[in-house]
């Protein structure tokens, strides 16, 4: 079942690599630390969305923090850690799903 869900994550997109992934015991997680916490705040954003609506503002704010974190990491200013992964994915999947979520609900409102 592991190599399964390793197939699956990769096939999403996702690099796995182990220093940047959460391990259960010895089986490293599906997906990085990041893809975790952006599928974390995609599920949230799908769940609460009627309950919370963020404004686009707010959404895009989220985006830029995602982005920023990647950035500064991939520009070799500071090491981003897991759980900084974790917490900015759970922010920029939040924000991603919800601009989602509006752009459905804006769509529907033209049809109908």
């Amino acid at each position: 079942m592991w190599i399964k869900l390793m197939k699956i994550g990769s096939m999403y997109g996702c690099h796995q690599m182990s220093c940047r992934s959460f391990f259960i015991g010895r089986y490293q997680f599906f997906i990085c630390a990041r893809c975790t916490g952006v599928l974390l705040g995609s599920i949230f954003a799908y769940s609460f969305f009627m309950t919370f609506t963020p404004s686009i503002l707010l959404c895009l704010i989220g985006c830029a923090i995602i982005f920023t974190d990647w950035l500064v990491q991939h520009l070799g200013i500071k090491e981003s850690t897991n759980i900084r992964r974790l917490i900015t994915g759970i922010i920029g999947g939040y924000a991603v799903a919800s601009l989602f979520c509006i752009a459905v609900g804006y769509v529907i409102s033209l049809i109908l």
